[in-house]
């Protein structure tokens, strides 16, 4: 009978575990029948297979909204992780749905970027997925056809570059973006780092002989970061759309978002484990190679700053904590030392992984 209460009722219980909701934390029983979850409770009748989970949190299928899988690079260089891998990885850590991104090329479309990403990820994907695009050339035809062609068919999300050259926009291009966003109900993630400034800083460290991976961090001090999120925020205000401030590093930032939103603005905000766990030191306290593979943007700060991020996590300034996963092997040809050379911090491709382990490095932090 479908209500009756016997052994067979549940195919797993899940027995005793810290039980998270979206409303509250309590200790319970899960009974699962058919891969759904048909009961929480005390005491309930046996299940077919047992899972002790006293001691531990049970929480929904984490989603990892920011990462990076199987991205083209510039050759040589190339992600370690595919949709495979990467996927697999984050089953393993408790994340059962992705959203990477659908990198436009410049001088290429970006409905062309979408089918690529498509064939990339079709049948390897072990988790939920969907996509977030990167808009990185908004010609006439890709802000008048593609671009809101593809937001009606659900690709609601998408990424602009205040950085990196190959990816970066200029104020009036990034006006043109949100504007899209505005008439077409999307949300823009905006990577804020003042470019110019970044470039500048550059080639004076390089013009001393400063090129070893601790040197990243000299050339990413907070203030690239504190202006571009006030520039950010400023052009967001202009067209009156909400944005998303992506992997918010530190202090300073947070201070431009906390104004903004003191000011009726919609300004949301995402950080990650790498800014909780790492420092500028472990890009190098010497100018050995070891640091490259903690060379990622914005760079981690100090553990006073890390003490600043996590409050915006308990206060609910961020409401958004993904692993911004971008995996490059140390070793070999195509990673953190390109054709297998040691470079200056300018080459070094930027980014650390995450996906398995971003939910576990939260919750090491969390006592409920």
């Amino acid at each position: 009978m479908e209500n009756d209460l016997s052994a067979d009722l549940y195919d797993v219980v899940v027995r005793g575990g810290r039980v998270a909701t979206a409303s509250d934390v309590f200790v319970a029983d899960i009974g699962i029948r058919d891969g759904k979850i048909v009961q929480l409770g005390s005491d309930l009748q046996p299940g077919r297979t047992e899972i002790d989970a006293r001691g531990r949190v049970v929480t929904p299928g984490g989603v990892d909204a920011h990462c990076h899988l199987d991205q083209p690079s510039p050759p040589p260089v190339r992600m370690a992780d595919d949709f495979d891998t990467g996927t697999l990885s984050a089953a393993c850590g408790g994340t059962t749905t992705v959203i990477p991104f659908a990198a436009q090329q410049k001088g290429h479309s970006l409905v062309d970027a979408v089918q690529d990403y498509h064939r990339r990820s079709e049948g390897k994907a072990h988790v939920d997925y969907a996509f977030h695009l990167i808009v990185s050339d908004p010609t006439p035809t890709v802000l008048n056809d593609e671009l809101p062609g593809l937001i009606k068919k659900g690709y609601t999300s998408f990424k602009v570059y205040m950085t990196y050259d190959d990816l970066k926009l200029d104020d009036g291009q990034i006006l043109d973006v949100l504007d899209i966003a505005k008439r077409h109900g999307a949300i823009a993630m905006v990577h804020a780092e003042n470019s110019d400034c970044i470039e500048w800083l550059t080639k004076r460290l390089e013009a001393m002989g400063r090129t070893a991976p601790r040197f990243h961090a000299h050339s990413r001090p907070m203030l690239v970061e504190r202006e571009a999120t006030h520039r950010a925020i400023a052009l967001s205000e202009l067209v009156d759309v909400p944005i998303l401030i992506v992997h918010v590093s530190g202090r300073e930032a947070i201070e431009q978002i906390r104004w903004g939103r003191a000011h009726g603005l919609n300004i949301f905000a995402e950080t990650c484990p790498q800014y909780l766990f790492l420092t500028a030191e472990d890009l190098g306290i010497d100018d050995s190679y070891h640091g490259a593979k903690c060379v990622c943007s914005p760079p981690p700060r100090d553990k006073a700053n890390q003490q600043v991020i996590w409050d915006g996590l308990k206060d609910g300034l961020f409401t958004v904590f993904s692993s911004d996963h971008a995996p490059f092997k140390f070793e070999g040809t195509e990673g953190k030392k390109p054709e297998g050379k040691e470079v200056s911090f300018r080459h070094i491709p930027n980014g650390i992984p995450g996906l398995e382990t971003r939910m576990a490095l939260l919750l090491s932090l969390i006592h409920i």
